[in-house]
C-alpha cells in the first residue's frame, strides 16, 4: 500500500511515522508513506497556499491551485483508489471504514487547515471525506495520522500476531473484553480464575460475555447496529 499525505505543515508528521509499528511497517515494505509539502506546488513567491474568503468572514481558506497541482501530479504517476479529505463535517471514522480502506492499494489524504479548503477542491478531486470526531483541530494532520495508523495496523504482516487486529474493539461491533497479565494477584486483586484454567472454549465464552456486557454498559448504541 502507498499513502500520500498532502499538508502545508509536513514537519508535524515526521515523528509520528518514525516510531513503533508504523516505522516497522514501512521498513518491512508493507506500506509506503509519502508526505508532500503543499507549498512546493504554489506559484506564489512567498509560498502562500491560503487567501481571504470571498464574501468576508474570519479565517483564511486553502487555495485550489496548489492542491490541484499536487493531486494531479500524483495521479499522473499512479491510479489512486481514494482521495480523502480530513474534515470535521465528513463521515465519522469507524472500524468498518478502516477495514475497507486497508484493502485499497493507493490513497491520497488531504489535510485541511485554516477554515478549510476551497469548496471546488471537494467537488473536483475529493472522493471521500472523513472526520475523526465531533470537534475541530487546528489542522487535519493529526486526523491524517489517526486514519493512517488505523489502516496500516490492519495490513497483513504489520502486527506480529495477525489475529490481534481481528479481536480489537469494534471489529464485531463489540468493545474488547478486559485483559490481564502477570502477576496473577496484585494487592489482593486476582485475575479471574477462568483465564488461568487453560480451557480455551470456556475462556472464549467468558471473553464474549464480558465484551457484550462492557458494550451494553458503555456503548449500547453499538448493539443496535
Amino acid at each position: 500500500m502507498r499513502i500520500d499525505i498532502i499538508t502545508c505543515l509536513p514537519r508535524l508528521l515526521d515523528s509520528f511515522f518514525a516510531h513503533s509499528i508504523l516505522q516497522r511497517a514501512q521498513q518491512g515494505g508493507y506500506v509506503e508513506v509519502v508526505v508532500h509539502d503543499l507549498r512546493d506546488y504554489t506559484a506564489d513567491k512567498h509560498r502562500r497556499v491560503d487567501d481571504y474568503a470571498f464574501g468576508g468572514g474570519a479565517g483564511m481558506v486553502m487555495q485550489i491551485e496548489p492542491i490541484a497541482q499536487c493531486i494531479r501530479s500524483l495521479q499522473e504517476e499512479r491510479t489512486y483508489d481514494e482521495v480523502i479529505y480530513m474534515t470535521p463535517d465528513g463521515e465519522r471514522l469507524n472500524q468498518q471504514t478502516t477495514n475497507t480502506l486497508s484493502l485499497r492499494q493507493n490513497l491520497i489524504i488531504l489535510c485541511g487547515h485554516y477554515k478549510g479548503v476551497d469548496e471546488r477542491v471537494r467537488e473536483l478531486f475529493v472522493t471521500k471525506e472523513i472526520s475523526i470526531g465531533d470537534y475541530v483541530l487546528s489542522g487535519g494532520e493529526l486526523a491524517a495520522c489517526v486514519l493512517s495508523d488505523a489502516i496500516i495496523r490492519l495490513l497483513p504482516g504489520v502486527l506480529n500476531d495477525e489475529t490481534s487486529a481481528l479481536t480489537d474493539s469494534f471489529q464485531d461491533n463489540l468493545l474488547a473484553p478486559p485483559v490481564y497479565t502477570r502477576p496473577a494477584e496484585f494487592e489482593g486483586h486476582r485475575v479471574p480464575d477462568i483465564l488461568l484454567s487453560g480451557h480455551e472454549a470456556k475462556i472464549d465464552e467468558w471473553r464474549h460475555e464480558q465484551a457484550l456486557e462492557r458494550t451494553r454498559v458503555r456503548r449500547p448504541d453499538l448493539l443496535d447496529l
